[in-house]
């Protein structure tokens, strides 16, 4: 196929990215679905848009900085994927030119270190727990002060208090007969904000008869890095990550952002030997919701109090893996009232360190879900992913809990509205 687009001078991502912008129809179909349209109202911060945009810069007629502040206001969401008519694989599209771009732009020194900064932090739960103890510590202090927005964004998602994590066996048996072995991702800053969703998982996969393996050598999966357009930083994770789990016949991730970045592991090595070990890698990723709803889910008894719960799709579990109704048959199965919000199609906001990143969106976006959400009356909600809980909790008056966290309650025999920590009032 001839492409206007110079695909032999853009290297491997030249030809999937040619793909995608000429599969891309400009029906507007997109637009009702973009989280940056429905917030700025401006074709070129929709998908079609930016479509237009990768385009013109890739066939050079238009210089990169030039579109960048349109790109870069890119959630990455993919909810127009789910809408579009013509199959744009717009999700890899985004992720290619971002790896392809992020080596050509300019950055402004403090704009590179804070970015620097950020990824040499979050995916480091060693590094990252410590920072976030000191933050929660003096966010009474210095949340009336005019800080400036690096350090105001982060300050914001902090919770009010950090549960201690506590040391991992490296294999968890099944309870009862033993119907199937997983190996379990345990993510990076999930285990520095919200431990309590690995023990949770834990529990759950346990009282569903899975035997569960916690590799000690598991690092960060790498999708902070690679939706940040890190290529060499995702590498070295996909890598570690992908020998970490040779021998699971199942990957299982407990995080959406974290199970899509593992499926779009072989973007990083297109050409290269690797890639075709990375798609078969990406064919033994799970989500916990998905495995559990294949695999049979034996439901927890239900709650003693009737319980209505809000389900806040996560953007890279429903739109980039197409898992929508799998967590939904869980907590119905588990008598759990299900309420589905308005516009459950758009963003909260978070979208990886889109909320460090662009935090006057993300804020919009974050209350506009809030609201959507408190519209339903549920006496909770309930999420499949860190960043989507830590951002949802920012602007909510009500528990925001991991599925996982809620099913571990039930089947502990617990009240649920009391939340992980057993301490009524959290969440705001």
């Amino acid at each position: 196929m001839q492409h206007k687009i110079p695909v032999e001078t853009l290297g491997p991502l030249g030809e999937p990215m040619a793909h995608a912008i000429e599969a891309c129809v400009h029906c507007g179909f997109c637009l009702p679905t973009c989280p940056t349209y429905q917030v700025l109202g401006e074709e070129m911060d929709s998908p079609r848009g930016r479509i237009f945009l990768m385009k013109e810069v890739l066939e050079g007629t238009l210089p990169l900085e030039e579109a960048l502040p349109y790109l870069d206001r890119c959630l990455a969401c993919q909810a127009c994927v789910t809408a579009c008519p013509s199959g744009v694989p717009y999700g890899e599209l985004i992720g290619a030119f971002r790896l392809y771009s992020e080596e050509k732009r300019h950055r402004y020194p403090l704009e590179r270190a804070y970015r620097l900064a950020l990824l040499k932090t979050l995916p480091y739960p060693g590094r990252f727990r410590p920072l976030a103890e000191l933050g929660v510590r003096l966010k009474p202090l210095l949340k009336p002060l005019p800080l400036p927005e690096p350090l105001k964004a982060p300050l914001k998602l902090l919770p009010d208090r950090l549960e201690r994590e506590e040391p991992y066996e490296e294999v968890y048996p099944a309870r009862g007969a033993r119907r199937a072995r997983v190996g379990l991702l345990l993510g990076c800053a999930q285990r520095a904000l919200r431990p309590s969703i690995n023990r949770a998982t834990l529990r759950v996969l346990q009282e569903n008869g899975v035997e569960v393996v916690v590799p000690k050598g598991q690092t960060c999966c790498g999708a902070l890095s690679l939706h940040a357009g890190d290529q060499e930083g995702a590498r070295a994770f996909a890598r570690a990550t992908m020998e970490a789990f040779r021998e699971a016949e199942v990957v299982l991730s407990n995080a959406a952002g974290c199970g899509s970045g593992m499926k779009e592991y072989p973007l990083l090595f297109l050409g290269e030997a690797e890639e075709e070990e990375a798609r078969a890698f990406g064919t033994k990723v799970k989500d916990l919701t998905s495995f559990l709803d294949e695999l049979g889910f034996l439901p927890p008894p239900p709650p003693k109090a009737p319980l209505r719960v809000a389900y806040h799709d996560a953007c890279h579990l429903a739109h980039a893996q197409g898992v929508r109704e799998a967590p939904r048959r869980l907590l119905r199965a588990s008598g759990v009232e299900v309420l589905e919000p308005g516009e459950w199609e758009l963003c909260c906001g978070s979208a990886g360190t889109y909320n460090l990143f662009q935090p006057e969106l993300a804020e919009a976006l974050g209350r506009r879900k809030a609201e959507n959400l408190k519209a339903t009356g549920a006496d909770l909600v309930v999420t499949a992913n860190i960043g989507c809980l830590t951002q949802l909790q920012a602007y909510l008056d009500r528990p925001v809990l991991h599925i996982a966290e809620l099913l571990a309650l039930l089947y502990e025999g617990k009240e649920p509205l009391e939340g992980p920590s057993g301490t009524k009032g959290w969440g705001a």
